[in-house]
């Protein structure tokens, strides 16, 4: 074996090793699925960069991997969710929210005792005190050492008597909060058996469980005795009259996301109008942009017009600025009080618009917005799609005694119509996930009222999804995620017909 082969596999082999610690970690933190998968994923990595028959796979492999832990498996991740209760209020899993509410403890008052440290050398004798200075409850400790590097925790005490041995004068609080950490681990067990715990920085008190764990599962409140089972319909632990505890737990509930989404008619009707609304914003924006960008294209290939590369060149900056940045102008430019589009047409005409109160405005104000900042790449796409037309059709137009406007729908529109299409559809799919203008612009306000789940009129899918997942919806990721999911399968859908329509514009060989 020659030294590139040993280095090799020696690699391989440290590699290996390092794999298969990873994955026992994984395993034992009680990610099993996670650790198989990592397991897996590793081997098939070892084994095409250690042999020697998958030389073509070397390559490939980080572009397949990246796809499939950046794409894919967000992508499935989102699906399963969609089919949960996963939500602010349902974010553990059964066992943890069983172990954060058998966790929950009080302190019991009647029994807490104050208490002292004075300093006996380099240790120190702990005194407890009944907060009423009663006599015959006083307690002291042997001599403990308050070392964080070697804290004590179990300190039996004793009772304090009248010929009590003479105590140095105690410390001071800012001193006793300097040894707040050796303190805090330290369990005091008096002769009648109760133990103490560290409770507020003058006391120690007894810790009382709030709950008690059952045999079956179910939790029982000490307090009241109420029992509470763990529902996997809903997700929570409830008592037999419907009584649920925060937090609850993760569960499938199936369809449930999508059946709230097409049947419960408090939805239904925000959705689909913000579905309609989505597809609406999404094609009249393209529309707009690319009337507008044709037609400045169009104009702009005329010879004759002069200085056309500066009129070129200042039609080009609204795509050169930043997108936000245009936003936030424009967001000043409409407002109602001190925008000056309000200011010209109160001028003008002796109108102010509400452009962020009515919800036809406000969408009238999003589409002249996106018109603005979506033209400029339409009318540079056309520029040179109408540079690769013959001149010598339009010469022969001319002859023949045709206009502009029967060389625009004759020769120009045709000729540029099958290349640009599936360009089209692209920017079409852009906008109808176009969240950056929206929560910037309107933030998809004014509202709806009387819904179960805050909807703006100027929503487009995704914004939606975001206000539900996380604004002001109470998190509920499970129904974004089924939302999530219907807008992939819509976007994947336009895709589909993108690149048909791409391959449809090839011309074909013969």
């Amino acid at each position: 074996m020659n030294r590139v082969s040993l280095l090799k596999w020696s690699c391989l082999t440290l590699m290996a090793f390092v794999l298969l610690w990873m994955v026992f970690g994984m395993y034992l933190s009680g990610q099993a699925l996670l650790a198989v998968g990592v397991l897996a994923f590793g081997a098939i990595a070892l084994y095409i960069y250690g042999s020697s028959q998958t030389q073509s796979w070397r390559y490939l492999f980080p572009g397949v991997a990246g796809m499939l832990v950046f794409v894919a498996l967000p992508l499935f991740y989102t699906i399963e969710i969609g089919f949960t209760n996963y939500s602010a209020s349902n974010l553990l899993s059964l066992d943890r929210a069983r172990a954060y509410l058998l966790s929950q403890a009080t302190v019991n008052e009647d029994q807490s005792l104050a208490f002292s440290l004075h300093p006996e050398g380099s240790a120190f004798r702990l005194v407890l005190t009944p907060h009423d200075k009663r006599p015959g409850s006083h307690y002291i400790s042997p001599t403990i050492s308050l070392n964080e590097d070697a804290p004590e925790a179990n300190v039996p005490m004793e009772l304090l008597g009248a010929n009590a041995l003479a105590l140095a004068p105690a410390l001071s609080l800012r001193e006793v909060i300097e040894h707040r950490d050796a303190l805090i681990v330290l369990k005091l067990a008096l002769p009648n058996h109760a133990t103490l715990n560290y409770t507020g920085v003058r006391e120690f008190g007894t810790i009382e469980s709030l709950w008690k764990s059952n045999p079956n599962g179910s939790i029982t409140q000490v307090s009241t005795g109420a029992v509470y089972a763990p529902n996997s319909n809903t997700g929570f632990f409830e008592t037999a009259q419907g009584e649920r505890l925060q937090p609850g737990f993760k569960v499938g509930i199936g369809w449930a996301n999508y059946s709230r989404l097409l049947l419960d008619a408090d939805m239904r009707g925000p959705f689909f109008s913000i579905f309609i609304w989505t597809v609406v914003f999404a094609g009249l924006t393209v529309l707009f942009s690319t009337a507008l960008g044709m037609t400045l294209a169009v104009v702009l290939n005329w010879e004759s017009l002069r200085y056309r590369t500066l009129y070129r060149t200042l039609l080009f900056l609204p795509y050169a600025v930043p997108g936000f940045i245009s936003i936030l102008v424009f967001k000043g430019l409409f407002n109602q009080n001190f925008g000056e589009i309000n200011a010209i047409l109160n001028a003008l005409f002796g109108v102010r618009p509400a452009w962020f109160a009515d919800p036809t405005l406000a969408k009238a104000m999003l589409l002249i917005v996106n018109t603005w900042l979506g033209y400029p790449y339409i009318m540079v796409l056309c520029t040179g799609l109408i540079k690769a037309i013959p001149a010598d059709l339009y010469e022969a137009s001319a002859i023949a005694g045709a206009k502009p406007l029967t060389n625009f729908f004759r020769i120009t529109a045709p000729l540029i119509a099958r290349p640009l299409t599936p360009l089209l559809i692209s920017a079409f799919a852009f906008n109808f996930n176009n969240f950056v203008l929206i929560s910037l612009l309107t933030d998809g306000r004014p509202d709806y009222l009387n819904t179960k789940l805050p909807a703006g009129t100027t929503d487009i899918l995704v914004s939606y999804t975001y206000r539900i997942a996380f604004t002001d919806a109470g998190a509920n990721f499970g129904l974004a995620a089924a939302i999530s999911t219907l807008i992939f399968f819509m976007v994947a859908l336009l895709s589909m017909a993108n690149l048909k329509l791409a391959n449809a514009s090839e011309p074909k060989r013969s």
